[in-house]
């Protein structure tokens, strides 16, 4: 859980040191660098002590694995990731504290870009944690990150590997469990989404797999209206966590 792990482009970075400076570990950069953001993150990040290691754009590229790195990468010791276990102890304190839960389940997203920006919009939204299976799907990693332009340093982030099995017990506690699916009767704008809810979305192209949409309380469907049959993953996540974020406007839990 505490092995170091790589963000980069310049907004993920800033965003980083402006909320989190003490998990990052070294700031690698460019040499001579002319964008005066790369600088200002470098005069950030050393004020706070971090350690500044110069960098030419072939080993930039190296350490993090991503080429649009724009010129700096931020090694950091992530203390956001959960598993099982303590995913479950953060589900029992908050609602033992009476707090209502938003979770995020995401079954089996492969692209990298889907799964940063449904983290993105995840934390805009106020989730608090997304759970993800541990094999067979995209994991945090730079292009996450830089696509997330923060989020992923924020977001408690939890890979199991049983997603069913999550879902089951978060029933036994009472969180309603709401999977999308085009087949669905229900419209999303139908559902009561207050109190604490576990959204449930699924893959690219092929949706909610059977065994996780038999563990769903509800089914929904985004209303469509025009000739497209359906909404990329990172879309339609934000058009349900909206939908939650203004029901829960609307009827506070």
């Amino acid at each position: 859980m505490s092995k170091a792990k790589y963000v980069t482009g310049l907004r993920a970075v800033e965003e980083l040191l402006a909320s989190r400076s003490a998990e990052v570990r070294r700031i690698y950069a460019e040499y001579q660098t002319a964008n005066p953001r790369v600088a200002a993150a470098i005069s950030m990040a050393s004020q706070a002590g971090i350690e500044i290691q110069p960098a030419n754009r072939g080993r930039l590229t190296q350490i993090s694995g991503e080429s649009r790195h724009q010129g700096i990468v931020a090694e950091v010791r992530r203390s956001t990731l959960l598993d099982e276990a303590a995913l479950r102890t953060m589900v029992e304190e908050q609602l033992q504290a009476g707090k209502p839960l938003l979770l995020l389940v995401l079954d089996g997203i492969q692209d990298p870009h889907n799964l940063g920006a449904c983290m993105r919009t995840a934390d805009a939204a106020g989730v608090d944690a997304v759970i993800v299976p541990r094999h067979g799907a995209a994991g945090l990693g730079p292009t996450v990150s830089k696509v997330a332009a923060g989020a992923a340093e924020q977001l408690l982030f939890a890979p199991v590997a049983n997603i069913g099995r999550v879902l089951a017990w978060l029933t036994e506690y009472g969180i309603r469990v709401i999977g999308t699916s085009d087949k669905a009767e229900s419209s999303l704008h139908e559902a009561d989404l207050t109190g604490s809810v576990a959204l449930v979305m699924g893959r690219e192209h092929t949706g909610l797999s059977k065994r996780i949409a038999s563990r769903c309380d509800t089914l929904v469907s985004l209303p469509m209206a025009g000739v497209v049959s359906s909404l990329n993953v990172s879309v339609a996540t934000g058009v349900c966590l909206y939908e939650i974020v203004r029901q829960r406007a609307l009827r506070p839990a």
